[in-house]
C-alpha cells in the first residue's frame, strides 16, 4: 500500500506544478492585459487548487500511517528526528511547508472569486497562487537542498 500511495503521490505532484504554471501565467497575462475573467481562468484555478488538495490528501495518508518518515519517525527516543536532516525534512519542513503551500492556493481561489473587479481577481490570483507554487517547488524533494528521490517513480 505504502509504495502505491508514494507512486501517486509522486506522479500527482506534476499535475500540480502544471496546473499552477498554467494558472500563475494566465493570471498575470489577465492582470497586466486588463482583461476579463472568464471561464478558464476559473477553471485552471480550480483545477491548481483540486491538484494541490489530492496531494494534500495523500501526503497525509503517508505521513498518518504509511511513510517510516511521518508521525512513525517520531516515535524514535529523544527527538533524534530532528536532528537528521533527512528525517527531519521529511518529518516536519516538507508537510509544514506543503500544507502552508494549500493554504495559500485555497485563499488565491477565494479571494478570486470574491473580488469584483476582473482586473483584481487575476492580481489575487497571481499573488496567492506564485506564493503555492513557490512553497511547492521548494519542498519538491530535488536533490538541491532537500533530500533527492526520483523524478518519476514505478
Amino acid at each position: 500500500m505504502y509504495s502505491a500511495v508514494l507512486i501517486l503521490h509522486s506522479w500527482s505532484r506534476w499535475l500540480v506544478v502544471v496546473f499552477g504554471l498554467i494558472a500563475l501565467f494566465r493570471a498575470f497575462g489577465g492582470w497586466q492585459g486588463r482583461r476579463a475573467w472568464v471561464g478558464a481562468d476559473n477553471g485552471m484555478g480550480a483545477a491548481f487548487v483540486g491538484s494541490m488538495h489530492l496531494q494534500l490528501l495523500l501526503g497525509l495518508i503517508l505521513y498518518l500511517g504509511l511513510s517510516p518518515y511521518g508521525l512513525k519517525a517520531f516515535e524514535t527516543a529523544g527527538g533524534a528526528v530532528m536532528k537528521d536532516p533527512v528525517g527531519r525534512f521529511w518529518g516536519v519542513e516538507h508537510i509544514a511547508t506543503m500544507i502552508l503551500a494549500v493554504v495559500a492556493a485555497q485563499i488565491g481561489r477565494t479571494l478570486s472569486k470574491k473580488a469584483t473587479d476582473p482586473v483584481l481577481k487575476h492580481k489575487k490570483a497571481f499573488t496567492w497562487f506564485l506564493i503555492a507554487l513557490i512553497l511547492v517547488l521548494l519542498m519538491i524533494p530535488w536533490g538541491i537542498w532537500n533530500p533527492a528521490r526520483p523524478l518519476f517513480r514505478f
